[in-house]
């Protein structure tokens, strides 16, 4: 089965759909060089949808990241949630998953998952929006007293020379790698990425939903 991967990035979600079953191909607008399978770059919101199972989309989250308040930060790219959810239903009959932060106006069919539902030492909550929806009414729940640290912490910068450092807690890459199940992107791959045991539970679902077909 083929599951296409829209605003793939550096592939966190497609591995998760891999191990679960799926052949994926990413579509991203930009290169995705660490991208670790078939890839196209192109435009998610006109790239045919034609010939796929299912469909996941990732859709820019910066529109409603806490991180836009900050003084520095970067300009929010559009919210695109809206158009992406019209573009797949009114192109394919495919079962759908939109995944965002928490925060982002996904559709009532919408839950949270957590690293502390797969025994992850990370929590970053993101939302998915699916459809059909029977078969996602028991996704696991946050159980944040189950982590324990197991890897070092973080080692405090502040005492180097650089601007980009300083005053900035630094996790080495080695520690984030591991706490997200994820070995091959850059710090600022990761930093976008979602852990592929996320997407391995949903697409477990999905292929249930096929077979019931």
């Amino acid at each position: 089965m083929k599951l296409l991967d829209l605003f793939c990035g550096a592939g966190g979600a497609a591995m998760g759909y891999h191990r679960a079953g799926f052949a994926v191909v990413g579509v991203d607008i930009e290169a995705q060089p660490h991208y670790p399978f078939e890839f196209h770059q192109a435009d998610a919101l006109t790239f045919p949808l034609a010939g796929f199972d299912a469909i996941h989309a990732s859709p820019p989250c910066q529109a409603w990241t806490a991180y836009k308040r900050r003084r520095n930060h970067v300009a929010p790219r559009p919210d695109l949630i809206a158009a992406v959810r019209e573009r797949i239903v009114g192109n394919s009959d495919a079962p759908y998953v939109i995944e965002n932060i928490s925060g982002a106006p996904l559709g009532s069919s919408a839950f949270q998952l957590c690293g502390s539902s797969f025994g992850l030492d990370v929590r970053r909550h993101r939302l998915f929006e699916v459809w059909p929806v029977d078969l996602y009414r028991l996704a696991p729940p946050c159980d944040h007293s189950r982590q324990v640290p197991r890897f070092p912490p973080a080692t405090n910068r502040t005492n180097l020379r650089s601007t980009v450092e300083v005053g900035v807690w630094r996790i080495p890459l080695d520690v984030q790698h591991r706490a997200m199940g994820i070995d091959w992107m850059t710090r600022a791959e990761l930093s976008q990425a979602i852990p592929p045991a996320y997407t391995e539970w949903v697409g477990s679902q999905i292929i249930k939903v096929i077979a019931g077909r």
